[in-house]
């Protein structure tokens, strides 16, 4: 496991490239220095379409900013850090944070888990509210991550828990449920493995998983790792 701190920002169309060009002119050296920083990535949109046959969800953030650190107390310590680049934003473009708790999962039967190094992401959010959150998330990981390791072509997997003890007062929460984000070589990677049996397999634990009403979105991104 890992602890990350997820700053979404949203633009009009196109935003992406401004917003590629703001954050190396500033907040990159700054949070690349952070003490206990292990990674630091931004993903932007894939210029590909995801073939989910079971979402589509649009236009997606214009950028994601993830921080990873290798303790809680690290996070903590650099909550203030991240609030701060929010402060430095481009006019028209909104932000939520949101801390969490990163958990890695094998893949294709095996018994590591599997780092985050291919560069496609399919990124998952559920937002709040449930009915009983930690029974939605109990139940989530006890069978989503297991499945989504038969993917074809799957390289990585991740579940994110919301640690909202480390929300920060100036930065509007995120609010998430639970997320998720499954990692391939590509977008033709991707959307071959949302057209396998696997994926019908993970459509059929959606329709058991506990009531929950919160909104759920799906976005395939591209990910540059800057630090780490």
């Amino acid at each position: 496991m890992s602890w990350v701190y997820e700053i979404t920002l949203q633009g009009p169309s196109g935003a992406g490239a401004s917003l590629s060009d703001w954050f190396a002119r500033g907040p990159r050296g700054a949070l690349a220095k952070l003490p206990g920083l292990v990674s630091l990535d931004t993903y932007v949109g894939s210029g590909g379409t995801a073939a989910d046959p079971y979402n589509n969800d649009g236009h997606g953030p214009s950028m994601i900013i993830v921080a990873e650190f290798g303790s809680r107390a690290a996070l903590a310590a650099a909550i203030d850090d991240m609030a701060g680049a929010i402060g430095t934003l481009p006019a028209g473009v909104s932000a939520t944070g949101a801390a969490m708790e990163r958990l890695y999962y094998p893949i294709a039967g095996g018994t590591e888990p599997a780092p985050l190094a291919a560069p496609l992401s399919y990124v998952v959010r559920y937002r709040r509210p449930a009915e009983d959150e930690e029974a939605f998330r109990a139940n989530y990981i006890a069978t989503h991550p297991v499945t989504q390791g038969e993917l074809p072509n799957i390289r990585a997997i991740m579940c994110y828990l919301p640690l909202d003890d480390l929300r920060h007062p100036s930065v509007t929460d995120a609010d998430y449920l639970i997320g998720n984000e499954v990692v391939f070589d590509s977008i033709e990677h991707l959307n071959t493995s949302m057209q396998s049996p696997v994926r019908e397999e993970l459509r059929r634990h959606y329709r058991e998983f506990p009531a929950f009403s919160g909104a759920v979105t799906h976005f395939a991104m591209q990910r540059t790792r800057h630090a780490g």
